[in-house]
């Protein structure tokens, strides 16, 4: 079975004080939860606090983003580097939000994919279809595509480090959320373009999570399929009770 996985994706909120006090809140809340990997990505400028608040508490941290460059002139831009030196173990790569606004495209999905892994990072690749493409029932063409191209040209075994994250747009931050029924056809469809790409070995490994206004109230029947292997939290991430609901819901026993 897989171990379920939760992520919290902060986005552009909390000081590095109030990530350290969230830290303090929410560890007591999951001091028993084992059976769960819990991961909290913060902004860059919280990421060494909160590893090291967490660290006892073997919950990871991720960046919300990553360059495939290891150095140069990119302002602005973070390195792998930097985040190893900083205890960083996950990435978040091709959020719909860095689709979207900043541009990213599949192909450098790809790169920053395959830098992360090649530097010993698990990335969290994101993919997901827009409101006008599910509408145009182009949804399945549109994730064969950005598996097709965002994880082109790794090997199996690198497919089983990773985690996908399925987040559809039109579900992000709108208090829309893909029914349960929605989610686990989305999963299963993804489940089986990773098992014709990369075999059926690679993609029983592989998790896949749900993003998209996931809150306590709707965690534990969309955590109840059988291919949706967790959650990538949005706003609901933010408060350290409602987070920690959300990951009590995602442990095998309460699913």
């Amino acid at each position: 079975m897989r171990k379920p996985f939760v992520a919290a994706n902060w986005k552009m909120h909390k000081t590095v004080a109030e990530a350290v006090d969230f830290a303090s809140a929410f560890t007591p809340l999951v001091h028993t939860v084992t059976d769960v990997d819990i991961v909290v990505a913060p902004s860059f400028l919280a990421l060494p606090a909160l590893v090291e608040s967490l660290a006892e508490h073997k919950i990871q941290v991720a960046a919300q983003n990553v360059s495939a460059e290891p150095q140069g002139a990119f302002t602005g831009e973070i390195s792998l580097g930097m985040l190893q030196a900083s205890g960083v173990q996950l990435a978040i790569i091709g959020h719909s939000e860095r689709r979207q606004l900043f541009g990213e495209t599949d192909g450098g999905v790809n790169a920053k994919t395959r830098a992360t892994l090649d530097a010993g990072l698990t990335p969290i690749v994101c993919v997901g279809e827009t409101l006008d493409e599910r509408e145009a029932e182009h949804t399945f063409d549109v994730l064969n595509r950005q598996i097709d191209e965002g994880l082109s040209g790794l090997t199996p075994a690198q497919v089983t480090e990773l985690v996908v994250a399925y987040e559809p747009v039109w579900a992000i931050g709108t208090g829309k959320v893909a029914t349960p029924d929605q989610a686990d056809e989305a999963h299963r469809h993804l489940r089986g373009q990773l098992a014709s790409t990369f075999g059926q070995t690679a993609a029983t490994a592989c998790r896949i999570i749900y993003g998209g206004s996931v809150k306590p109230a709707n965690a534990a029947e969309l955590m109840g399929r059988a291919d949706v292997d967790g959650a990538l939290v949005g706003g609901a991430s933010l408060d350290p009770t409602s987070f920690a609901e959300i990951v009590t819901a995602s442990r095998p026993g309460d699913r």
